[in-house]
């Protein structure tokens, strides 16, 4: 065996553990760039804004999540693009996911959201969530085998819209005359308005028709609303009233006009009622689909998930407030009553 002097012998040893050294970075730094480049990549495509979309984007985290894919924990990465409420962005904004070629689209919030998807790409593969219809809507051909790049959850939000009237004429019994809000950039608009106007006919009430699409003309909305004497207002089915339940509790309070609309948000927020489907179950499935595309699954072979649950919600505060009394019977079959 050969000895090197101990000055050789120190030198040799520094550049024995400088070459270690670099050879372990390199090894590192090799394995964060192949993961890196393994970690799939999701395009999230939504129609409002992110404080906009946060309870459903928590519920689409929690059903990922379920599938072992966790955003911030290396196993998978999400890019957003957000409409901020101007559904004629859309398509724009999932021609940008398309082209980021993510390994799967969401394309969650409503029927426009997921349209917009479906122009985009061909091939990608795409989990939509909405509340209406979506063989109706051209979205996909069948729920069982829905085919080509698509698949998702489908509520029914947009079909007991016509049961929200229902609710109100129980409140309000003595009414003749209730309006109604539609949101005319929607795609369900014109289905949910006849199904409006169906209910009305039925339930012997006329109904007084407010389009708007914009939050500048809500509260000349409230005020048509009161100044026409109608019993009550009951909004459509619509994400973009949904995502404004707040702005819309307090102006019905400011109003003084007993309202109704989709979501629990509004309720929540010191509304009369809601009445629609839970949001919270839809966009959790729509992680979970969403995970197993990951996982190799095709969309073809998933059918098309329907969310039968409906939520009911009474606030009492809004209907002391407003000097109405709630039916026992329409009492007892509320998931929740705010009191």
């Amino acid at each position: 065996m050969r000895f090197l002097p101990r000055g050789l012998a120190d030198v040799a040893d520094g550049m024995a553990r400088r070459d270690f050294i670099a050879l372990a970075g390199g090894a590192v730094a090799w394995t964060v760039a192949a993961r890196a480049q393994a970690m799939p990549l999701i395009g999230y495509l939504g129609s409002e804004s992110p404080q906009r979309y946060g309870s459903r984007l928590s519920a689409f985290r929690d059903g990922l999540a379920q599938t072992g894919y966790a955003e911030g924990r290396s196993t998978v990465a999400i890019e957003f693009r957000w409409a901020e409420g101007q559904y004629a962005q859309l398509p724009a904004l999932a021609k940008e996911l398309a082209n980021r070629q993510v390994a799967a689209m969401v394309a969650a919030g409503g029927a426009e959201v997921a349209l917009a998807a479906k122009a985009a790409t061909a091939t990608i593969p795409i989990v939509f969530e909405m509340g209406g219809d979506p063989i109706a809507l051209g979205v996909v051909d069948s729920l069982s085998r829905p085919g080509g790049n698509l698949t998702g959850v489908t509520s029914l939000s947009v079909e007991v819209s016509r049961k929200s009237l229902e609710f109100m004429l129980e409140v309000r019994p003595g009414s003749k005359v209730f309006a109604v809000a539609i949101n005319p950039t929607s795609t369900t608009s014109n289905s949910q308005l006849t199904n409006l106007h169906a209910a009305a006919e039925s339930l012997g009430v006329s109904l007084v028709v407010l389009k708007t699409s914009s939050e500048e003309e809500f509260d000349g909305m409230f005020a048509a609303a009161r100044d026409s004497q109608a019993g009550g207002l009951v909004f459509s089915s619509d994400p973009y009233f949904a995502y404004r339940s707040q702005q819309l509790a307090e102006l019905a309070v400011r109003h003084g006009v007993p309202a109704m609309t989709q979501s629990r948000d509004f309720t929540l927020a010191g509304g009369l009622m809601s009445y629609g489907g839970d949001f919270s179950q839809s966009h959790r499935n729509a992680g979970i689909y969403a995970g197993r595309i990951l996982k190799g699954e095709k969309p073809a072979n998933l059918p098309v998930q329907r969310v039968t649950k409906v939520e009911l919600f009474i606030n009492l505060r809004a209907a002391d407030a407003l000097g109405l009394h709630f039916p026992s019977s329409l009492l007892g079959s509320a998931d929740r009553v705010i009191e």
